[in-house]
């Protein structure tokens, strides 16, 4: 019997998501935002900021590690963003 293939479809760039979960008054935060808003703009991807103090859910999961950073709403970092790692993940 031959082994059923699967096909996987990489996302394209200007496909992907990248959230920066942050917090107000962050020093980390205005870091992280501008790696992930450069990146973004090299790669075509689109990104979205969410403030962690107005955000239950987010606070319960991420409150230690602010600035979260994720892509298609999976994490690919915290604390420092690397723009380098960022824009391999984004396929740029």
């Amino acid at each position: 019997m031959t082994p059923l293939l699967r096909r996987t479809t990489k996302k394209k760039s200007s496909d992907r998501v990248v959230t920066l979960v942050s917090k107000p008054g962050c020093h980390l935060c205005d870091d992280a935002r501008a790696v992930v808003e450069t990146v973004c703009a090299e790669t075509g991807a689109s990104w979205e900021e969410k403030d962690i103090s107005r955000d239950e859910a987010l606070y319960r999961e991420y409150w230690e590690q602010i600035p979260v950073v994720l892509v298609d709403g999976e994490q690919h970092t915290f604390w420092r963003v690397d723009p380098d790692r960022l824009r391999r993940e984004l396929g740029g």
